[in-house]
């Protein structure tokens, strides 16, 4: 098969190199990619939100399967345009994206069917919200209504940051128009535990849990990125939380999504937060988590090939969805000064130790080539450095060894990822 994977991080490096494990796939590219999955694809220049470039380049390459790893494209509906031209695509199509393409509409469907989440209120208003806050309980949770790169939720422990970040989302649209509209949720405290699953509709099959780290500095302090780590899987997401969210959030979710006349077809990101009161959705993704992929893919025995046309085939309940005994972790390494200003264009030695390391992966999310044909550093979060063991305290141990013999200006990496697992 001829494969085609949309996208240009770390998350898309992590399904190239899946893909690249299966018999199936003969040709794969990659668009636009990075340098680092330049040694598993050809990596060809068109944007992920370019849709008549990348439909005419399937039709014109006979590309047999695409897989959509980003959320813009899916939410803008890339989904759809691959469908009209008869041309087969893994992920969700626009109605069903807009799980994660609007808070509200997630929150809203959640208390329609009864899926625990927080409370909250939603506002298009900006007065309004500000004197619903003046008055709300705190802690409590802004978030911006749109995509906005996992940045556009803020933490506010006094009524200053909170008028502060109302401001900063509706009134400067710091995010851009994912600020048109703002989410006021109850602030919930507990274990924060993503699960993966592939959908095809009407069936769900869960992958195995990890645990992200969001903020940019060690013990959980600094601003909101994109992840700076994770760790797969987590002790915290219990046989018995599982039966629970199995029933009461994974079933529901896809069950009223069909109900909706939005069926889903490609992954969920649940993003859980294990609360005294039991599991609540803190969020949705219509994608692969980044980089929670980095930490599940590689733990996943299945012919992944497989399961995504399981998935478009509405045959998933043939799929017995398998992953190793084992643990795994991955250690971001970014570019100081990340997630507000960094430099980029830094040359990036040692990569050459992945060639040979055994159960160890350096995935690239933020890299390219320079006119001399180094790879360089090419945005925020520049690499994922992933190591697989047989529990996750040697995953961590290795993943932090593994990731010394890469170098670069500007390096930085939270040291505490998965730290007393």
């Amino acid at each position: 098969m001829k494969i085609l994977v949309i996208g240009s991080g770390g998350r898309e490096h992590a399904i190239v190199t899946a893909v690249a494990k299966s018999p199936k796939a003969d040709k794969i590219y990659c668009a636009p990619g990075n340098a680092g999955i330049a040694a598993l694809a050809e990596c060809v220049p068109i944007k992920a939100m370019d849709f008549e470039g990348l439909v005419s380049f399937a039709k014109e390459k006979s590309i047999d399967l695409t897989i959509v790893g980003m959320d813009d494209p899916l939410v803008g509906g890339i989904v759809d345009r691959f469908e009209e031209e008869g041309l087969k695509v893994f992920g969700p199509r626009k109605n069903a994206a807009i799980l994660e393409g609007s808070k509200a509409f997630s929150k809203d469907l959640m208390k329609k069917y009864n899926i625990p989440t927080a409370g909250y209120e939603t506002f298009e208003d900006y007065d309004a919200a500000v004197e619903y806050i003046k008055g709300a309980h705190l802690p409590i949770v802004l978030k911006a209504d749109g995509l906005a790169l996992g940045k556009g939720v803020l933490i506010c422990n006094t009524l200053e940051e909170a008028l502060d970040g109302a401001r900063t989302i509706m009134s400067d649209r710091k995010f851009g128009d994912a600020g048109l509209k703002m989410v006021v949720e109850e602030f919930m405290t507990g274990r924060e535990v993503s699960v993966l699953s592939f959908v095809d509709g009407k069936t769900i099959k869960t992958m195995t849990s990890s645990q992200d780290y969001k903020r940019a500095k060690d013990g959980d302090e600094g601003l909101n990125t994109g992840g700076m780590g994770n760790f797969s899987p987590t002790p915290f997401y219990t046989d018995e939380i599982d039966a629970f969210c199995q029933e009461k959030i994974f079933a529901p979710t896809v069950a009223a999504m069909a109900s909706e006349g939005r069926p889903f077809v490609g992954v969920i990101f649940f993003g859980l937060m294990l609360t005294e009161d039991g599991p609540k959705v803190l969020e949705y993704n219509a994608r692969f988590g980044d980089p929670e992929a980095q930490v599940v893919l590689p733990r996943m025995k299945n012919d992944i090939v497989d399961v995504f046309l399981a998935c478009i085939e509405g045959r998933l309940d043939e799929i017995d969805l398998v992953f190793e005994d084992n643990g795994s972790v991955c250690v971001i390494l970014a570019s100081d000064g990340y997630p507000v200003s960094y430099e980029k264009g830094f040359p990036i030695t040692g990569l050459e130790f992945f060639d040979s390391a055994d159960d160890c992966y350096c995935f690239h999310a933020g890299t390219a080539f320079d006119e001399q044909g180094r790879i360089v550093t090419a945005g925020g979060r520049v690499l994922g450095v992933t190591a697989v063991a047989a529990n996750v305290a040697e995953a961590r141990q290795r993943a932090y060894e593994a990731a010394k013999h890469v170098q670069f200006e500007n390096k930085y990496s939270r040291s505490d990822i998965a730290k007393g697992i």
